[in-house]
């Protein structure tokens, strides 16, 4: 039975439909402000010049699967139109699901799949990202321009923090420090409480974000390339090719970020110190798009985006190995994962279903 709904209202936007990574028609907040990098909040210093695009192609998209002809193992729970974007809090018992038409945060209950409430939000969501364990969740609101917390298992919202033209990922640094990529923007935003500190301007497309400490990662979905930033001394660290269409971002255990290249049909690895640098990569065809990582069994999934499948690698080495694989719903676009059961929930953008696969059977 489902329990709570709340209400976010952010006032005074304009809207005009733009596309970019992802594939969805969405709309985002025509500003005032006539500079090459979008919206930035007024008093808020920059750095960094912002790369040409001539000659560059557009970001990487998801492949558009058929219907899924294999039989799909697990569990299928309805959540709502256009899942995009998952998270799993382990603490609370408490999965987070993005959908649209309406506009929601769908919270689930992590061991009984039953829907504990639904946030109404602002606008479209497609990454989610955990500040820590027990949360909150960090909810970029691309239509809204604005990083929503919420809180878990209650679902209560903080007050939204404009941060730049349509906000796609986020990161927290263990310095409380949360970095926020303004995807049609070029900027990264870096906001502590309810204010932002300061934008970085280098980026033609800012897209996945991932966390080592207080290291951040930035992949850049048109120039193809993973950077690094301090979120100590709100800096720019340096950056490093990341393959053909870069997408997707996630840290794991042994302090690597791990890329999902959807253009290029690969999973790249990065070491980070002194700069980012890639250390491994596997093929894996299909467009690989949403990943998650499971810490207490260092593996790696990633969802196969045009051929619905999921698959998982043992990340001992800095070269992923595959150990499983799974047929998924269709479309599996994001994915999250329970490091407590390896519970691993695949949201299905075009079903409006999440699949839940228990990968330890």
């Amino acid at each position: 039975m489902e329990k709570r709904r709340h209400t976010i209202f952010v006032a005074g936007c304009v809207v005009l439909t733009l596309t970019g990574c992802g594939g969805h028609s969405r709309q985002t907040t025509d500003s005032s402000l006539s500079t090459t990098t979008g919206l930035v909040p007024s008093g808020v210093p920059s750095e960094g010049a912002r790369p040409s695009s001539s000659g560059l192609l557009p970001a990487a998209e998801p492949q558009s699967a058929p219907t899924q002809s294999n039989p799909v193992a697990g569990r299928i729970v309805a959540v709502g139109r256009g899942p995009e974007g998952v998270v799993v809090d382990a603490a609370s018992r408490t999965v987070a699901v993005a959908t649209r038409h309406p506009d929601q945060l769908v919270l689930i209950n992590a061991d009984t799949a039953a829907v504990t409430g639904r946030v109404s939000l602002p606008g479209s969501v497609r990454h989610l990202e955990l500040v820590q364990p027990a949360g909150p969740v960090l909810v970029p609101v691309e239509t809204a321009n604005a990083l929503i917390r919420v809180d878990l298992p209650r679902g209560i919202a903080a007050v939204p923090v404009v941060t730049g033209t349509a906000p796609h990922d986020a990161a927290a640094a263990t310095n409380g420090n949360i970095f926020v990529s303004n995807e049609l923007g070029g900027t990264v935003a870096v906001v502590r409480g309810n204010a932002v500190l300061k934008a970085f301007t280098d980026s033609v497309q800012p897209a996945g974000m991932a966390a080592v400490a207080n290291t951040i990662g930035m992949l850049d979905a048109r120039a193809n390339t993973l950077t690094t930033y301090d979120a100590v001394s709100l800096s720019i660290v340096g950056s490093a090719p990341a393959g053909a269409g870069p997408t997707h971002l996630i840290a794991d255990r042994h302090g690597r970020m791990i890329a999902a290249d959807t253009r290029g049909n690969a999973v790249r690895v990065f070491t980070l110190a002194p700069t980012p640098s890639q250390v491994g990569s596997v093929t894996q065809p299909g467009g690989p798009y949403g990943i998650a990582y499971d810490a207490a069994r260092d593996r790696l999934w990633c969802a196969s985006s045009g051929s619905n499948e999921v698959v998982g690698y043992d990340m001992t080495t800095s070269n992923p190995r595959e150990v499983k694989r799974f047929s998924t719903v269709q479309n599996p676009y994001s994915l999250g994962i329970d490091s407590t059961t390896g519970r691993l929930f695949v949201a299905g953008v075009t079903g409006g279903v999440l699949q839940i696969l228990d990968t330890t059977a």
